[in-house]
């Protein structure tokens, strides 16, 4: 007996390590991933869905065998059968012994099956049996009194009524049931189309953890995405030496087909991109009697804009380099100008207090202003691409966004001067840059409490201009007084490249909007140097 109730004794230790191995090994089956997240469960299920969405349906259907697991939850395929069946007390019931469903979704739910259930009834001619439940069952859902009306009356006027055959039937008990996947959630049904949205997700989180990513190429799933630094410019690879004075503004057009530059020569000079990169002059442009502060195109390439430092403004025909209309006088001195996007209107800031912002068309009549006593000088300004706002520099100091339609205002005051301004592609964001060797981003639409900043360039005494470039104006880049360039991925406050080849101040720099591996930049050094890859 003693041999015996230490055998006992000793085999029981053994025997729960044994079940505990076996519990553990069976958990460890039910969970996917070195980090143990992932339920196996729900992992194939989202498999299997996927498979059926993209049309193999035998994969799909043979892993459901194998697995012994449905796309579909055990409750749904109940459902599912005893709606195709008509069952419709059975469908009633299955669906109010839903767990963890909130009550909107239950009655919505419930409402599309009575729904069905009230058009098989008025086809079979049950037109008593269709009223009570409408009466008894519908109305009490909380669903709103639209959908229970609208009910209604299609069962008064019979709009629906008619002898279906069983092969309508199927249609709309089918139709029943895709209605019911998009409203009901997860663990019912799994989301339409879930695996393609989780691998986008990570895909879309590796883009953006990405510094240099710069390419519309698609990203391949087999490796994890990672860019280099040639996605972007970062070498010389033109030297642009037309001009006889310092440059002060450099932009390319919409298309990105054309560039043009100002100075302080006097004039401007429109320069055509050759298919194979290559930048040419096409014309000069001599009318200014001051250098010319800055330059910009229409939204249609076709015409562009030339404002004198202190002086006119005048309007060239791209193609032939022709002087069109000359904008401004002693009166009013154009400080800044922006196209709205019919490439039929422009607006112009006047660098003196009172004067105010004119609207004008190409011809130069005046569609609408904005001036009056309380009018600060204006410094520049740019327009939202769908033309809704107005967003000026007044003061030094202060950002104002004006709608153009309702004449609502919003003040942004920065703590420091501000030299310039410039719109992302999308109109969805602006930077300014301030002479406290900062760069400050803002969204338009207003919801951000405080700027995005970019630091390590250097400006206290002249006006540098910065612009967004890249894929999706993923970039910024700005000139500097210590002669360089500096490009910031807009999630890092930190310049992630640096760029040499400039011997006195960088005043403006262009990144071009088609090809996204072009930058060009402007230097008192009377050059204007390409940076590509």
């Amino acid at each position: 007996m003693g041999v015996f109730e230490c055998e006992r004794l000793e085999s029981s230790p053994k025997r729960l390590r044994i079940f505990r191995t076996s519990m553990s090994s069976e958990a460890s089956r039910m969970v996917l991933g070195a980090k143990r997240l992932i339920k196996k469960h729900e992992f194939v299920r989202v498999i299997i869905q996927c498979l059926y969405s993209l049309g193999f349906d035998e994969s799909a259907s043979c892993l459901e065998l194998e697995s012994g697991i449905s796309d579909k939850s055990l409750e749904f395929e109940l459902l599912k059968s005893q709606i195709l069946a008509g069952n419709w007390d059975g469908c009633i019931h299955t669906l109010r012994t839903f767990k963890d469903l909130v009550d909107d979704t239950r009655a919505s739910a419930l409402f599309l099956i009575f729904k069905q259930c009230i058009l098989e009834y008025l086809s079979r001619g049950d037109y008593s049996l269709a009223l009570t439940i409408l009466r008894k069952e519908v109305s009490a859902l909380e669903v709103g009194r639209d959908k229970v009306h609208n009910l209604a009356h299609s069962v008064l006027s019979l709009e629906e009524l008619g002898k279906n055959d069983d092969s309508v039937v199927l249609g709309l008990r089918k139709k029943l049931l895709r209605e019911l996947e998009h409203l009901l959630p997860p663990p019912f049904i799994v989301p339409e189309k879930r695996l393609e949205h989780l691998v986008e997700t990570i895909v879309l989180a590796q883009i953006d953890s990405c510094v240099y990513h710069n390419s519309p190429d698609l990203v391949s799933l087999c490796v994890d995405h990672s860019c280099g630094r040639d996605q972007i410019p970062t070498k010389t690879i033109q030297i642009l030496t037309e001009h006889k004075n310092e440059v002060w503004f450099v932009q390319f057009s919409n298309s990105g087909k054309y560039l043009a530059s100002s100075s302080s020569d006097c004039t401007a000079i429109i320069w055509e991109v050759l298919e194979d990169g290559k930048i040419t002059p096409k014309h000069t442009l001599l009318s200014h009697q001051k250098p010319v502060s800055f330059v910009a195109w229409s939204p249609d390439d076709t015409k562009l804009l030339t404002c004198g430092n202190m002086e006119v403004l005048k309007l060239w025909e791209v193609e032939m380099g022709t002087l069109k209309h000359t904008f401004g006088d002693h009166t009013f001195i154009v400080g800044s100008c922006a196209w709205f996007p019919d490439s039929k209107r422009l607006v112009c800031g006047s660098s003196e207090p009172e004067k105010g912002i004119c609207l004008w068309d190409c011809d130069g009549n005046e569609i609408k202003a904005w001036r009056g006593m309380r009018m600060p000088k204006v410094l520049d300004l740019a327009v939202t691409p769908d033309g809704e706002n107005l967003i000026c520099i007044f003061c030094d100091k202060e950002i104002r966004i004006l709608n153009v339609g309702t004449n609502a205002e919003r003040v942004i005051l920065e703590e420091h001067s501000i030299t310039s301004l410039s719109l992302s592609g999308d109109g969805e964001f602006f930077i300014v840059n301030l002479n406290s060797q900062e760069i400050h981003m803002w969204d338009v639409a207003g919801k951000w409490e405080k700027p995005m900043k970019y630091t390590g360039h250097k400006q206290s005494k002249y006006v540098i201009r910065s612009c967004f470039g890249g894929l999706t104006s993923k970039f910024i880049a700005s000139g500097s007084e210590n002669t360089q360039v500096y490009i910031w991925n807009r999630r890092n406050s930190r310049p992630i490249e640096v760029l040499s080849g400039h011997s006195m101040t960088v005043n403006c720099v262009s990144w071009n909007p088609r090809r996204h591996r072009m930058l060009a930049s402007a230097s008192d050094d009377q050059t204007i140097r390409i940076w590509g890859t």
